[in-house]
């Protein structure tokens, strides 16, 4: 039998309770019990940075968190930032730059970069790249990652 718990969080600005398994990591829960699928599971060990998205304003990977450390938590995901409007600057850059292809990585990747920029991060390559570093891509090569992220920051300083 497994064992459960209820748990009350704000997802993407909504309250939710909901009951779940005490060892359901948290994007499982969101992408099964939510229903929110942009946060996409990878390797599962909290290496590839697919699952990254917000927790109480900080970047998680949502595979290494259980849902019940979440309790009373608020967190965001990529449907959040879109309906937010919070991440437009930074799609339309991605976009525009071509920093995305295959998009498994997308959701991740954005969330990241929007730690950083949402941190202060500078338009500073180096800084960059060393902060997407636990976001794996395998299609793009990263210049146009870090390009669009340049030019997000670039644009807000203006």
């Amino acid at each position: 039998m497994t064992k459960t718990t209820e748990i009350t969080l704000t997802v993407n600005d909504e309250t939710i309770h909901a009951t779940v398994p005490v060892r359901q990591n948290l994007v499982d829960f969101l992408r099964h019990g939510l229903h929110l699928t942009g946060s996409h599971v990878g390797c599962e060990h909290g290496v590839c940075g697919a699952c990254t998205l917000m927790v109480n304003g900080q970047t998680v990977r949502g595979c290494l968190m259980l849902a019940v450390q979440a309790n009373g938590a608020t967190v965001q995901t990529i449907e959040g930032y879109a309906d937010s409007g919070r991440s437009a600057a930074l799609q339309e850059a991605f976009a525009k730059r071509n920093a995305l292809q295959c998009g498994f990585c997308t959701p991740g990747m954005l969330a990241s970069a929007l730690g950083y920029i949402d941190a202060g991060g500078a338009a500073d390559r180096v800084a960059i790249r060393e902060h997407i570093s636990g976001n794996y891509c395998r299609c793009t090569g990263y210049q146009s990652i870090v390009d669009a992220i340049i030019d997000v920051i670039e644009e807000t300083n203006a």
